[in-house]
């Protein structure tokens, strides 16, 4: 057995954190609210259409210790090593930071699991829910200037990269970025953005934590309003001195060919195959994923007519059982064990992306199927 086959496989889940209520949601949509208000009005809109999502656990507060120290629990005793948090960050401070920051920091268990930051550095739009037929607002831009990176860094590193859980790759601190135009735009081109990221991980070595591990998220359609695709991903990918690349969701890049849905099965045959294009396309270490399911239709106005005209009115995967999640997981396997990176891990689209139907927390129709499929392929020995 070679030395890559000896190393153990790493399971980083993303993490979604708006289910528990912030300031800036309160201000949008009044007091009191988070995004369980959708998944609850969420109704069937074709026939065979499986909703509302009731999750087995009830609506939990992300934010309180006791909902974390249940998750982490759960996610450490079916073989998940780390979660990705969604983190926000805009020109004004910091967006649903509290399931990691109230949650997570304060859980009586966190040494059983890892965490790490995935920047999600979209535009935040009204898509909360969104009503057909009109212009998505701007809530809150993703761009941010020098000044905002240089705030937004230092409290990363000051609050997180301190900490003795969070996840490392290879000894780096695994900090990953959502979407690389939005940094561009915002930092005011690729050199003065390069510039930005080397006095992070300069920054990151004064503090004594040792080195970065920068990740890029890759996708090539556009799902959101306003996300714009990388033209030259490898040579922008080189100046900005990243280490690694992997995928948030599978239909980032993968097409969806008919609606309102396609079985899972087939969606999933072809982002196998996708895994070895995205890993001979990207001169950097590819990182594979598996997405459990897709249907944003909770995030629709209910009222409205669910025709194709773009996120969330969008296609959704259908027939995604536990026993279909876990062919994939097998295929994802044996993609690591055929690879020569130094790490193998893999990135699962999502812990808790309710109102996108991507979820491993357990609902009241497959109960805990999804993380007993997660435990089935890649066991738990890894986890303390």
């Amino acid at each position: 057995m070679n030395d890559s086959i000896k190393r153990p496989y790493e399971i980083a889940v993303y993490y979604f954190p708006n289910y528990h209520v912030d300031p800036r949601n309160e201000k949008w949509h009044g007091a009191g609210w988070t995004e369980w208000e959708l998944v609850k009005q969420a109704r069937p809109r074709f026939p065979g259409h499986q909703q509302p999502k009731v999750p087995l656990w009830g609506y939990l507060d992300e934010s309180k210790p006791e909902t974390a120290e249940k998750q982490i629990a759960t996610a450490a005793d079916h073989g998940i090593d780390a979660f990705i948090y969604d983190w926000y960050w805009y020109e004004d401070g910091a967006y649903l930071n509290g399931a990691l920051d109230k949650g997570y920091m304060h859980a009586a268990n966190r040494d059983r699991l890892k965490f790490a930051l995935m920047w999600a550095n979209h535009d935040w739009l009204n898509i909360h829910p969104y009503k057909r037929s009109t212009d998505p607002t701007v809530l809150a831009p993703g761009t941010v200037n020098h000044d905002t990176f240089e705030t937004a860094t230092d409290h990363i590193i000051s609050h997180y990269f301190s900490q003795s859980t969070y996840w490392r790759v290879e000894g780096g601190l695994y900090f990953s970025v959502y979407e690389l135009m939005r940094l561009v735009e915002g930092l005011g081109g690729i050199e003065k953005t390069a510039e930005a990221l080397l006095s992070f991980r300069e920054k990151t070595r004064k503090a004594g934590l040792g080195e970065l591990h920068l990740n890029a998220v890759v996708w090539g359609i556009q799902i959101l309003p306003g996300e714009t695709a990388v033209s030259n991903p490898n040579e922008m990918l080189e100046k900005l001195g990243f280490d690694s690349v992997t995928s948030y969701v599978w239909i980032h890049n993968i097409p969806f060919e008919r609606f309102p849905e396609v079985p899972y099965s087939e969606f999933g045959d072809k982002a196998v195959k996708d895994w070895s294009r995205l890993k001979g396309e990207y001169k950097l270490p590819y990182y594979p994923n598996v997405t459990m399911g897709w249907d944003s239709s909770p995030r629709t106005v209910q009222t409205d007519v669910y025709d194709e005209v773009g996120y969330p009115f969008m296609s959704t995967l259908s027939e995604n059982t536990p026993e279909q999640f876990e062919r994939y997981l097998l295929e994802a396997k044996q993609f690591l064990d055929h690879e020569t990176n130094k790490s193998r891990i893999l990135t699962i689209n999502a812990w808790n992306e309710w109102t996108e139907g991507s979820y491993l927390e357990p609902d009241t129709v497959n109960g805990m199927g999804y993380l007993e499929a997660i435990r089935a392929v890649f066991g738990v020995s890894r986890n303390k």
